[in-house]
Protein backbone atom coordinates (compact mmCIF):
# COMPACT_ATOMS: atom_id res chain seq x y z
CA UNK A 1 0.00 0.00 0.00
CA UNK A 2 1.13 3.33 -0.25
CA UNK A 3 1.78 6.27 1.73
CA UNK A 4 -2.04 7.94 1.99
CA UNK A 5 -0.30 11.05 3.47
CA UNK A 6 1.95 11.25 0.17
CA UNK A 7 -0.64 11.36 -1.92
CA UNK A 8 -2.70 13.73 -0.10
CA UNK A 9 -0.48 15.99 -0.13
CA UNK A 10 0.22 15.71 -3.95
CA UNK A 11 -2.90 15.64 -5.20
CA UNK A 12 -3.95 18.80 -6.64
CA UNK A 13 -6.76 19.54 -9.05
CA UNK A 14 -6.19 19.31 -12.52
CA UNK A 15 -7.79 21.48 -15.34
CA UNK A 16 -5.71 20.45 -18.50
CA UNK A 17 -5.72 17.19 -19.59
CA UNK A 18 -3.69 15.57 -23.22
CA UNK A 19 -5.71 13.51 -25.45
CA UNK A 20 -4.49 10.12 -23.82
CA UNK A 21 -7.45 8.11 -23.53
CA UNK A 22 -7.47 5.97 -20.45
CA UNK A 23 -7.10 2.26 -19.64
CA UNK A 24 -10.48 0.46 -18.89
CA UNK A 25 -8.71 -1.24 -16.19
CA UNK A 26 -7.89 2.52 -15.07
CA UNK A 27 -11.67 3.58 -15.28
CA UNK A 28 -12.97 0.27 -13.58
CA UNK A 29 -10.66 1.14 -10.71
CA UNK A 30 -11.99 4.59 -10.19
CA UNK A 31 -15.08 3.07 -10.19
CA UNK A 32 -14.72 0.69 -8.00
CA UNK A 33 -13.09 3.29 -5.35
CA UNK A 34 -16.54 4.88 -5.49
CA UNK A 35 -18.85 2.00 -4.98
CA UNK A 36 -16.11 1.04 -1.92
CA UNK A 37 -17.41 4.27 -0.36
CA UNK A 38 -18.98 3.99 2.94
CA UNK A 39 -22.23 5.90 2.87
CA UNK A 40 -25.02 6.59 5.78
CA UNK A 41 -26.78 3.37 7.44
CA UNK A 42 -24.92 1.56 4.14
CA UNK A 43 -27.66 2.69 2.20
CA UNK A 44 -25.25 3.43 -0.86
CA UNK A 45 -27.70 6.50 -2.41
CA UNK A 46 -24.79 7.10 -5.32
CA UNK A 47 -24.93 6.24 -8.84
CA UNK A 48 -22.51 7.34 -11.50
CA UNK A 49 -22.48 7.84 -15.18
CA UNK A 50 -18.69 7.56 -16.93
CA UNK A 51 -18.70 9.39 -20.00
CA UNK A 52 -16.15 9.38 -22.18
CA UNK A 53 -18.07 10.13 -26.03
CA UNK A 54 -16.31 14.14 -26.76
CA UNK A 55 -19.66 15.23 -27.79
CA UNK A 56 -21.14 15.09 -24.35
CA UNK A 57 -18.17 15.96 -22.62
CA UNK A 58 -18.50 19.17 -24.29
CA UNK A 59 -22.08 19.51 -23.57
CA UNK A 60 -21.72 18.88 -20.03
CA UNK A 61 -18.92 21.61 -19.55
CA UNK A 62 -21.39 24.27 -20.54
CA UNK A 63 -23.22 22.93 -17.61
CA UNK A 64 -23.04 26.17 -15.67
CA UNK A 65 -21.56 29.90 -16.32
CA UNK A 66 -17.90 29.13 -15.17
CA UNK A 67 -15.80 26.60 -13.91
CA UNK A 68 -16.60 23.25 -16.19
CA UNK A 69 -14.37 23.88 -18.40
CA UNK A 70 -11.94 21.16 -17.98
CA UNK A 71 -14.78 18.74 -18.48
CA UNK A 72 -14.62 19.10 -22.44
CA UNK A 73 -10.60 18.05 -22.43
CA UNK A 74 -10.84 15.57 -20.17
CA UNK A 75 -10.52 11.82 -21.31
CA UNK A 76 -13.63 10.72 -18.95
CA UNK A 77 -16.15 12.36 -16.17
CA UNK A 78 -17.89 10.87 -14.02
CA UNK A 79 -21.44 12.53 -12.99
CA UNK A 80 -21.79 11.38 -9.34
CA UNK A 81 -25.50 11.43 -8.66
CA UNK A 82 -27.58 10.28 -5.60
CA UNK A 83 -31.09 9.04 -4.57
CA UNK A 84 -32.40 12.11 -2.38
CA UNK A 85 -35.16 9.53 -1.51
CA UNK A 86 -32.88 6.88 0.43
CA UNK A 87 -31.44 9.37 2.35
CA UNK A 88 -31.67 12.77 3.99
CA UNK A 89 -27.51 12.48 3.76
CA UNK A 90 -27.37 11.85 0.01
CA UNK A 91 -25.14 15.00 -0.26
CA UNK A 92 -22.50 13.70 2.50
CA UNK A 93 -22.65 9.99 1.15
CA UNK A 94 -21.86 10.76 -2.15
CA UNK A 95 -19.38 13.33 -1.68
CA UNK A 96 -16.81 10.65 0.22
CA UNK A 97 -17.83 8.57 -2.87
CA UNK A 98 -16.43 11.37 -5.31
CA UNK A 99 -13.51 12.37 -3.42
CA UNK A 100 -12.47 8.69 -3.03
CA UNK A 101 -12.69 8.51 -6.87
CA UNK A 102 -10.44 11.00 -6.90
CA UNK A 103 -7.68 10.03 -4.43
CA UNK A 104 -7.71 6.47 -6.71
CA UNK A 105 -7.47 8.23 -9.59
CA UNK A 106 -4.26 10.02 -8.42
CA UNK A 107 -3.07 7.28 -7.33
CA UNK A 108 -2.74 5.71 -10.30
CA UNK A 109 -0.52 9.03 -11.38
CA UNK A 110 -3.96 10.19 -13.46
CA UNK A 111 -5.01 13.86 -12.64
CA UNK A 112 -8.80 15.35 -11.29
CA UNK A 113 -10.76 17.91 -10.77
CA UNK A 114 -14.29 18.23 -8.88
CA UNK A 115 -16.61 20.39 -10.75
CA UNK A 116 -19.34 21.47 -8.65
CA UNK A 117 -23.28 21.17 -9.86
CA UNK A 118 -25.41 21.17 -7.06
CA UNK A 119 -26.59 24.83 -5.94
CA UNK A 120 -24.91 26.17 -9.59
CA UNK A 121 -26.50 27.70 -12.74
CA UNK A 122 -26.18 27.97 -16.08
CA UNK A 123 -27.22 30.22 -18.84
CA UNK A 124 -30.28 32.12 -17.99
CA UNK A 125 -29.70 31.41 -14.45
CA UNK A 126 -30.68 27.51 -15.18
CA UNK A 127 -29.97 25.20 -12.64
CA UNK A 128 -26.82 23.29 -13.70
CA UNK A 129 -28.33 19.68 -12.20
CA UNK A 130 -31.23 20.31 -14.55
CA UNK A 131 -29.31 20.87 -17.70
CA UNK A 132 -26.94 17.44 -16.60
CA UNK A 133 -30.12 15.74 -16.17
CA UNK A 134 -31.33 16.51 -19.41
CA UNK A 135 -27.93 15.88 -21.22
CA UNK A 136 -27.77 12.47 -19.67
CA UNK A 137 -31.71 11.66 -18.56
CA UNK A 138 -31.45 11.53 -15.38
CA UNK A 139 -34.09 10.73 -13.25
CA UNK A 140 -35.52 13.59 -11.40
CA UNK A 141 -35.59 11.36 -7.84
CA UNK A 142 -31.62 11.73 -8.58
CA UNK A 143 -29.52 14.67 -6.94
CA UNK A 144 -26.34 15.88 -9.56
CA UNK A 145 -23.88 16.48 -6.94
CA UNK A 146 -20.97 16.88 -8.95
CA UNK A 147 -18.63 16.39 -12.86
CA UNK A 148 -15.62 15.06 -11.78
CA UNK A 149 -12.67 15.48 -14.77
CA UNK A 150 -10.43 12.92 -15.03
CA UNK A 151 -7.01 12.52 -17.55
CA UNK A 152 -3.71 12.64 -18.13
CA UNK A 153 -2.22 15.63 -16.67
CA UNK A 154 -1.25 17.95 -19.36
CA UNK A 155 -0.21 20.64 -16.36
CA UNK A 156 1.82 20.07 -13.44
CA UNK A 157 0.99 21.49 -9.80
CA UNK A 158 3.01 21.83 -7.12
CA UNK A 159 2.29 19.73 -3.92
CA UNK A 160 0.38 21.15 -0.80
CA UNK A 161 2.63 23.26 1.17
CA UNK A 162 3.50 21.70 4.66
CA UNK A 163 4.44 25.07 6.42
CA UNK A 164 0.76 26.49 5.06
CA UNK A 165 -0.94 24.09 7.55
CA UNK A 166 -3.62 25.80 9.48
CA UNK A 167 -3.36 24.15 12.39
CA UNK A 168 -4.90 27.06 14.01
CA UNK A 169 -8.51 25.52 12.98
CA UNK A 170 -7.66 22.30 14.61
CA UNK A 171 -9.17 22.15 18.66
CA UNK A 172 -8.56 19.85 21.07
CA UNK A 173 -10.76 18.93 23.86
CA UNK A 174 -12.90 22.17 23.29
CA UNK A 175 -13.44 25.22 21.22
CA UNK A 176 -11.25 27.89 22.29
Amino acid sequence: MNNLHNLLIHRRSIRKYTDQPLSPDSVKLILEAGLLAPSSKRCTPWEFIAVEDKEVLARLAACKTAGAKPIEGAALAIVVTADMTLTDTWVEDASIAAILMQLQAADLGLGSCWIQVRNRFGANDEPAEDIVREILGIPETMGVLCILSIGHKDEERKPFNEEKMMWEKVHIGKWE
